[in-house]
């Protein structure tokens, strides 16, 4: 299973740059979405696939004996979550503005209509 992660990883990054590196403002967007989930999928991967109990030491005990699911990854996964959600609603309205100004979302003709400013 771990193996499977590692290359979808793999893939999400090599499409996320390939996207990032194209002229079209849209497209750049995507490749940024796309490295936003290889990221995530490389935290969790990275904490262990593993099932378990909850990490809660019981009253008796002093520490953990049982194989035990880490929160860490899974809080830091979620952080990631709403901080991508919020730099992707970000870049999309001002996509829609440098549009709505230039007319194109072509990164070389938004370099060309820059000098005629």
């Amino acid at each position: 299973m771990e193996i499977l992660l590692a290359i979808i990883i793999g893939l999400l990054y090599a499409a996320g740059i390939y996207m990032m590196l194209r002229r079209s403002l849209v497209k750049l967007i995507i490749g940024l979405i796309l490295l936003g989930n290889g990221a995530n999928l490389l935290i969790f991967l990275l904490g262990r696939i593993a099932k378990g109990t909850p990490p809660i030491i019981g009253a008796t005990e002093k520490v953990l004996s049982e194989i035990y699911a880490d929160p860490v990854p899974q809080a830091l996964i979620l952080t990631a979550i709403v901080i991508s959600f919020g730099l992707q609603a970000f870049a999309i309205i001002l996509v829609k503005r440098a549009y709505k100004v230039v007319k194109t979302d072509d990164l070389d003709e938004m370099n060309a209509t820059d000098e005629d400013l």
